[in-house]
Parts: structure tokens; sequence; C-alpha cells
């Protein structure tokens, strides 16, 4: 069919060929190791004490559909919201319970529409009833076609969580994206290390934290001892809902005038130290120039490598120069104390 069209015609249909393969491409193949990520802040709607439970639930519906429609124009890959991010505020007690009993799962019926629609994954976090009629708070990954892949139930609530009827979860899963594999935590989780130490055995590439609090100075240490990103969306715009790289650096975050933040971050990245990688290091980027990122935090002795190579990973550059990965170096380390002669008697 070439043969028969001139050389103008027959560049264009070669150029609309190479488009249509790259579109069918999937996300990871295009941008490898590059994913969007949305992080929503708001503070939770306030209704009137008196309102009908299911007028309640339209109401938070219509709350996230404005909310969604500040970072939808990114196309993020991943929208993630704060813990009990459909629970208002205004109602008493009794009111709210009701307002559970209706609500059932139509809310997160609506955000796995908005993971359907917009080709994005969506975390849901909110009070969910489990088929024995008790109670998690819980974390729920929605896929890109709108189907719920993954819960995560929060393994250490409050002693009032307790008492109110939310039971501690066991499990800690990883789910896998198409863009990698995803750990959460909410909110009181990150004062525990039980939970922070199965994540370091498993090295997700993103932790998402739902939460109602912050954690300050933890959000950064759970990101380095995990050698994970971490996103952080936390109710109210005072408190800063933020996306971290693996050394625990803030790439994005809100602000006093908008509750969200929106960030490309690139997961296709490993934590190196320095010693004894200087020269591999330079030889690294002297190969590949601007194709390899290298991010010195200072004072810390370890650095984060990334590849934003169309074909080659950072592992593949890892292999190429026999660079020593951060935990390699610290396990070589500690058994090289062992040694015969190395330690004081």
């Amino acid at each position: 069919m070439f043969k028969q069209l001139g050389n103008p015609a027959r560049f264009v249909c070669l150029r609309l060929l190479m488009v249509l393969c790259f579109l069918s491409l999937p996300a990871q193949a295009k941008n490898r190791g590059f994913v969007t990520i949305a992080t929503l802040g708001p503070s939770p709607v306030t209704v009137s004490s008196n309102s009908e439970p299911q007028q309640v639930v339209n109401r938070v519906i219509e709350h996230w559909k404005s909310q969604f429609a500040r970072v939808l124009p990114d196309k993020p890959d991943l929208i993630v919201v704060p813990e009990a991010c459909d629970r208002p505020q205004g109602l008493s007690v009794e009111g709210l319970a009701q307002y559970f009993l209706t609500r059932k799962n139509q809310v997160r019926d609506y955000f796995a529409q908005v993971a359907r629609e917009n080709h994005c994954y969506v975390v849901y976090s909110a009070k969910r009833a489990v088929a024995d009629g008790t109670w998690r708070n819980s974390s729920v990954m929605i896929d890109r076609e709108g189907k719920v892949i993954g819960v995560y139930n929060k393994n250490h609530p409050t002693i009032g969580e307790n008492d109110g009827g939310i039971l501690a979860g066991r499990d800690a899963p990883v789910i896998e994206c198409d863009f990698g594999r995803v750990a959460f935590a909410i909110c009181f989780d990150l004062n525990f290390d039980e939970i922070r130490l199965r994540y370091v055995k498993a090295r997700p590439d993103l932790i998402v934290f739902s939460s109602m609090y912050h954690g300050g100075m933890m959000q950064a240490y759970w990101a380095y001892s995990c050698r994970s990103h971490f996103v952080g969306a936390i109710a109210g715009r005072a408190t800063p809902s933020q996306i971290r790289n693996p050394l625990g650096q803030v790439l994005a975050s809100n602000t006093n005038y908008f509750d969200y933040a929106v960030a490309t971050v690139n997961l296709d990245c490993a934590l190196v130290h320095l010693d004894e990688n200087w020269a591999r290091l330079r030889a690294m980027h002297d190969k590949y120039g601007s194709k390899v990122k290298i991010t010195d935090p200072g004072e810390l002795g370890a650095v984060l490598i990334a590849s934003e190579h169309n074909t080659v990973s950072i592992d593949e550059m890892i292999d190429e120069f026999e660079i020593e990965r951060l935990d390699d170096y610290f396990a070589r380390s500690l058994a090289y104390r062992l040694k015969p002669g190395h330690m004081e008697e």
C-alpha cells in the first residue's frame, strides 16, 4: 500500500502508524518508571444535623466530585484521599450511624466510577462494614477499570476507635499495580515499627498514607527506611498533604491556598551509598548524562539514583557499572564486622 503513495503521504502514514503503536503500549512502557500522583486533603464536608441519611450521602458524593475535578485535568495515574474521607461533620452519633447504614458502598462505587471513566487508580479510605457485620478502618485500592483489587485494614486503630467498634486489621498487603507495588498505612499506624518493618522486608515502590494527622518526621523515616516513595493525604488544608521520595524529601505539597498536590515521580530508582561507589557513579553519569538522575540530600552518605532512559532501567545501569546498593553495602559491613580480628574481645 505504501508503494502506491507519494513520499509525503507515505511519511504521514508511517508517522500515524508509529503513534498508534505507541498508544497501544501499556502505561509503564510509554514512560518507564514514571507515575503521576494526586493527593487530596480537603476538610470533611459539613452537613446539617437534621439531614436525611441519603441526602448526606448525596452531599458527600457532590463534595468529592468537586474535589476530583481539581486534579483530573492532570491525568493522574493514582488519586489518594484522607482517612475517613466520607465521614461528614455535623451529625450526632446516632445520625452518623444511620448515615453509614444508608451509605453502604455508594461512595465507594462513585470512586470506582471516577477511576473507570478517567483510567486511573483511586484509593478510597473509609469506615467499612465486612460480611460478619463488624467494622474496619480501611483503604481500598480501585484499579483503572473501577474494580477493587485490594483492601488494607488499619492495623493499629486508636483505643477510641476500638471502643467505637473498629477492629484492628492483621494483614499488610502489598498490591500490584501496573506502575508498581503499593503498600498502605492509616493514621496511627505510623507510630508502630511492627508494620513498618514488614514493609522494610517487602520493599514496595510506594506507600500510601491516608490520615487525619501528619506524622511529622515519621513520614520521612518511613520513606527512607522502606526505600519507598511515600504519599500522604491528610484531612485539612492546614496540615500538609505531601509526596516524598525514598530519601524522605518532599517533592510536592499542598499550600495554604490549595488543599491538593500533584507530582510525577520516577519509581525506577534505587538508593546507594557513596562509599566505594564514587567512581562507578561518575562513570554511569559520564555515559548516560541527563538520562540518569543522581539526587544527593547531603549529610546522609546515601544518594538516590533514577533512570530517565527510555530503554535502560536503573537495575540495568546498576548491573552495568557494578554499583552496590545501599542495603547490600550495609549487609556487607555487618558481615565484615563479624570476621575474625574485626571486633574487640
